[in-house]
C-alpha cells in the first residue's frame, strides 16, 4: 500500500492508518478514498497529493 503526501502542507496519508477522524478506516487505499476527501491538515483536495 502506497503512502501519499500532500504537496501543500506535507501531510502523509498512510493507508495502514487511514484517517479515522474523518471516517476513513485503516487499510483504505488512497485510490479508494472518496473524491470529496480532503487533507485533514490543510483541506487540500486529493489532486494535490502525490505518491511517495
Amino acid at each position: 500500500m502506497d503512502k501519499y503526501q500532500c504537496t501543500i502542507c506535507g501531510y502523509i496519508y498512510d493507508p495502514e492508518k487511514g484517517d479515522p477522524n474523518n471516517g476513513v478506516a485503516p487499510g483504505t487505499e488512497f485510490s479508494a478514498l472518496p473524491d470529496s476527501w480532503t487533507c485533514p491538515v490543510c483541506g487540500a483536495p486529493k489532486s494535490e497529493f502525490e505518491a511517495l
